[in-house]
């Protein structure tokens, strides 16, 4: 399982996005919530409100839904990156293969 990470301008945005990929299956679940975030951005140094999100994905949906991620994310150059899982409860684990389609 892997925990693929994301922020978004809005939550509106971050939920368009997290509905897609769960539709796809290709995430059995997402979670967002607000951040306050501080980055460079064209020279300067930027304080902005985002959202950040973690998409739950069999380790086989992981670079499928990097690719989408990417593809239907409103940043230019989003931050997009997987975080490996070292244990999982074995229901969850069936629960999310089940879902996408990977069990």
């Amino acid at each position: 399982m892997k925990l693929v990470y994301s922020t978004f301008p809005s939550m509106e945005e971050a939920k368009n996005v997290g509905l897609k990929l769960v539709e796809e299956r290709l995430c059995g679940c997402y979670n967002c919530w607000h951040i306050e975030s501080a980055y460079w951005w064209e020279g300067k140094i930027v304080t902005d409100e985002e959202v950040a999100c973690v998409f739950k994905t069999p380790d086989e949906k992981q670079e499928q839904l990097i690719k989408k991620l990417a593809e239907f994310h409103p940043y230019s150059e989003p931050a997009i990156f997987s975080i490996p899982v070292e244990k999982v409860s074995p229901g969850y684990e069936k629960w999310l293969k089940d879902v996408t389609g990977t069990g």
